[in-house]
């Protein structure tokens, strides 16, 4: 894993660190719509980096289309990952 792949892959998983936080802050605030353009704004940063990482390396998750062979399995898993840039 090269340093552009860990950089993108830490991004992506601090925007969904805060969709995580601003979805359980809706659950209980739904008509807050600051809190909702913040979440939706996220949302499509996510969608942008995900896809990105996707066409440069392969499969994020095991949710998503693959050529043959099958792409997800030659990534490292979460816990193999040295995120010391």
């Amino acid at each position: 894993m090269d340093r552009e792949q860990k950089r993108l892959l830490r991004e992506i998983m601090e925007v969904e660190f805060v969709l995580v936080e601003t979805n359980l802050y809706l659950d209980t605030h739904p008509n807050d719509e600051r809190a909702l353009r913040l979440h939706n704004s996220y949302s499509q940063k996510h969608h942008e980096l995900k896809s990105l990482y996707e066409a440069k390396y392969g499969l994020l998750t095991f949710i998503g289309m693959s050529g043959c062979p099958w792409s997800y399995i030659n990534e490292p898993w979460p816990w193999e990952i040295n995120f010391d840039i």
